[in-house]
């Protein structure tokens, strides 16, 4: 797992072997980045979820603004941790050893973009989209990318439109943006 681009590209990250992480595929992240590098220059984002946190790490080493990291697991958050001390992106992020949910439920703070990758076939995106919508957690214009496994459906928000819709393997990539 390494960091693609940006002012820490190449850096190798820290994570652990198991079946209760999986990191995101390096060419599924690249062609996420490149869709959204748009909207990457300061933007305020959330990384629920988070794992090891590539994603929010890749994301401020892209030029995001700031970055909290929203993961239960604590051995995972010290990962996060470590990852971004290395990356010396540590002062720009949050971190939260929080579930989800009760992190979306209890949240004040608008995003810019809104990253999620939670377990696959656990069908627990669309409770979280909920959450952020019923919340109003996204700004306008704000995005939300989601990943998550191929044999999953894609859901419908009346509040979002789908903005990107793709497949890598066994990975979905959805990005729905604030109509």
């Amino acid at each position: 797992m390494r960091i693609i681009a940006g002012k820490a590209g190449g850096l190798k990250l820290k994570s652990l072997k198991g079946k209760d992480v999986r990191p995101t595929l390096d060419r599924v992240k690249e062609s996420m980045f490149n869709i959204i590098a748009f909207y990457l220059p300061g933007a305020e984002i959330l990384d629920l979820f988070s794992g090891f946190g590539s994603l929010g790490i890749e994301a401020l080493s892209r030029g995001a603004g700031r970055a909290d990291f929203v993961e239960i697991n604590k051995s995972h958050l010290n990962i996060i941790k470590d990852n971004l001390k290395k990356a010396r992106l540590f002062d720009e992020a949050e971190l939260f050893k929080q579930d989800a949910y009760l992190y979306l439920k209890n949240c004040s703070t608008k995003y810019d973009l809104i990253f999620m990758d939670p377990p696959y076939e656990k069908n627990m995106t669309s409770e979280a989209i909920k959450l952020i919508l019923d919340n109003k957690l996204l700004k306008e214009n704000g995005l939300i990318i989601s990943e998550k496994s191929a044999a999953e459906e894609v859901e419908e928000f009346n509040e979002l439109s789908i903005f990107k819709n793709k497949r890598y393997g066994n990975s979905l990539l959805t990005i729905y943006k604030l109509k």
